[in-house]
């Protein structure tokens, strides 16, 4: 099990699935979960309305915060598709275990139907997301420990997957 000051970080794109693994994943550790994207909202208000009132800046700001409490806290935490971006957040990164969690565009184009994320409100929202992707991937893969895709199979699969992961002796960070 993963000691309080060492968390499981789950970054990834936007409908990965990295709210509904995390609680999955922190139940069966049976340590906290903690959602950065729902902390933010609990403290500040919807994403949507913090983007239209006071920009991504901001929002980059408060989720900084937010992202620091989260893994001081430990546990399994999850990160917005975002979060990576700040430089400060990338070396708090390098003293927990990160996993990036992956989805094919075909599977995300689903999850995402209908949504209010502000950085897909675009005429193409997909379009969106894949240049959002294609920016952010190289970032992502450089801090991951490991890698799951979430586009096939039951996510109880990906669930027993990454808890076996979780669970196996750790190795030193390249």
């Amino acid at each position: 099990m993963t000691p309080p000051s060492e968390a499981i970080v789950l970054i990834g794109p936007m409908g990965a699935g990295k709210t509904s693994l995390g609680k999955r994943v922190a139940r069966r550790l049976g340590v906290p979960f903690t959602d950065t994207d729902a902390g933010i909202v609990r403290e500040h208000g919807p994403i949507e309305r913090i983007f239209a009132d006071h920009g991504e800046a901001e929002f980059r700001r408060l989720e900084r915060e937010t992202v620091a409490r989260a893994l001081r806290t430990g546990g399994v935490v999850s990160l917005g598709g975002g979060a990576v971006l700040d430089p400060d957040t990338q070396r708090d990164l390098e003293k927990h275990r990160v996993i990036l969690l992956t989805v094919a565009p075909r599977v995300v184009a689903h999850r995402l139907r209908d949504t209010a994320r502000p950085l897909l409100q675009d005429e193409d929202p997909m379009t969106r997301w894949n240049a959002i992707l294609a920016e952010r991937l190289p970032l992502y893969r450089r801090l991951a420990d490991a890698t799951f895709d979430t586009s096939t199979g039951p996510l109880q699969k990906v669930v027993d997957a990454i808890v076996a992961w979780a669970e196996s002796p750790q190795k030193e960070r390249a």
